[in-house]
């Protein structure tokens, strides 16, 4: 499988991209890769880049985006950040990769049994980690059940995945908010923007549709 160029850039649509992302993490799953040389990409890649998608995914280093969809060297951006949320730092950063490095999608990739999320959920303070996890806190907050203080904290993991789930929705929320560059391109359908969930105990994603 070759790199992209600008010109099989050019034929990507934003339905076209989810389904190449759908079918790479078929192939994960599945324990297959498609058959691609990454030297050869390194080369290909040199004098520039042209992928399809750009994924927003946690810092766990179990869901690497380029891993999970079976990906190459400049399929597509991935922006990695512990909970998966965004800030003017990251909503510029895929402005760039959708405006004018060209992906037609955008995913919003959680994961089940986050730590991040857990330390949202127990109120963790350490840090610098103190001020990161009060990005997560609104979507701790947005899960009404269980209402027993007992069993919001990490140690319920349906509630922890209940979180990462309305974490994305509420990532998703933000990005049509605060990007209006983002918000136009996907009404014109120049782009979708989309959420999903990473399970780690099967390798599978699921999206938001």
């Amino acid at each position: 499988m070759k790199a992209h160029t600008r010109e099989t850039q050019a034929t990507m649509t934003p339905q076209k991209s989810l389904q190449y992302l759908k079918e790479g993490n078929q192939r994960f799953q599945n324990n297959l890769k498609a058959n691609r040389n990454l030297l050869e990409q390194v080369n290909d890649t040199s004098d520039g880049q042209f992928p399809f998608a750009t994924i927003l995914s946690c810092i766990d280093s179990r869901v690497s985006a380029e891993l999970v969809f079976d990906q190459g060297l400049g399929d597509i951006f991935s922006v990695r950040i512990a909970g998966n949320f965004v800030n003017v730092d990251i909503l510029g950063s895929m402005e760039f990769a959708s405006k004018l490095a060209g992906t037609k999608l955008i995913v919003v990739l959680g994961h089940t049994s986050c730590g991040a999320v857990k330390g949202a959920c127990d109120d963790a303070k350490l840090g610098n980690l103190t001020a990161m996890l009060s990005k997560i806190k609104p979507a701790v907050n947005a899960v009404e059940e269980p209402k027993d203080p007992s069993l919001r904290n990490s140690k319920n993991i349906e509630f922890v995945d209940n979180v990462s789930h309305m974490n994305v929705h509420l990532t998703i929320d933000r990005i049509h908010a605060e990007s209006p560059v983002l918000s136009e391109m996907e009404k014109n359908g120049e782009i979708m923007i989309i959420g999903a969930m990473y399970d780690i105990n099967t390798g599978a994603v699921t999206f938001f549709e």
